[in-house]
């Protein structure tokens, strides 16, 4: 820690989480802009008006604060999710993910692509983002489970993040359209219900 000339500790303020908040919405602002690839340290720092040094006591590297920016401002908390039914609960995701995929699907397929190029990415995605919200997700089947809704897990509860992320980003590739919440709550009625509750 730096000292003064009297040897007193000089005591350096801590980053509130405001300003980190801000750090990372400047990420996330780079990212759309110039995308991953093209993504670097000194983009951030300008952008946030602040110094790489301060990047990097926080993340060590470009794909952690990815991650971590991807992370802070994802719309979606599945465990804040509990309307007292499944449908319900699938519903609410689809209100809260549905305006995200439409304004970002750009940036999450490129961050796709970036994933099997880079390793980095891939676990400090893994790590940081896909596995806790996977959790989530299938936190909302198990919390049917509690309720008597659903009288087991059922077996197709492995697979509804990966149906969900999959039908939301491939939707503009197979069908030149975004996954709106309209499409994304046919595909909770006519798919992921049926799934689930045919146990």
């Amino acid at each position: 820690m730096a000292r003064t000339s009297g040897d007193e500790p000089i005591r350096r303020p801590r980053m509130t989480p405001e300003r980190e908040e801000e750090l990372l919405a400047a990420v996330m602002d780079v990212v759309r802009e110039v995308g991953y690839g093209e993504l670097s340290m000194d983009l951030v720092a300008a952008r946030a008006r602040c110094s790489k040094a301060t990047l990097y006591r926080m993340w060590p590297a470009k794909p952690q604060m990815v991650a971590a920016a991807l992370h802070a401002t994802r719309p979606l908390r599945p465990e804040e999710i509990d309307t007292g039914t499944l449908r319900g609960d699938l519903m609410a995701m689809v209100e809260l993910f549905g305006p995200t995929v439409e304004k970002d699907s750009a940036l999450i397929a490129a961050l796709g692509h970036a994933v099997l190029a880079d390793e980095d990415l891939a676990e400090a995605l893994r790590t940081t983002l896909v596995t806790p919200w996977f959790r989530d997700l299938t936190g909302v089947v198990d919390r049917a489970v509690e309720r008597g809704e659903l009288a087991a897990r059922p077996a197709a509860t492995e697979f509804l993040p990966q149906v969900f992320l999959s039908v939301a980003l491939t939707r503009p590739v197979f069908q030149g359209a975004a996954a709106d919440a309209d499409h994304l709550a046919r595909c909770v009625d006519q798919m992921l219900l049926p799934a689930l509750l045919n146990t």
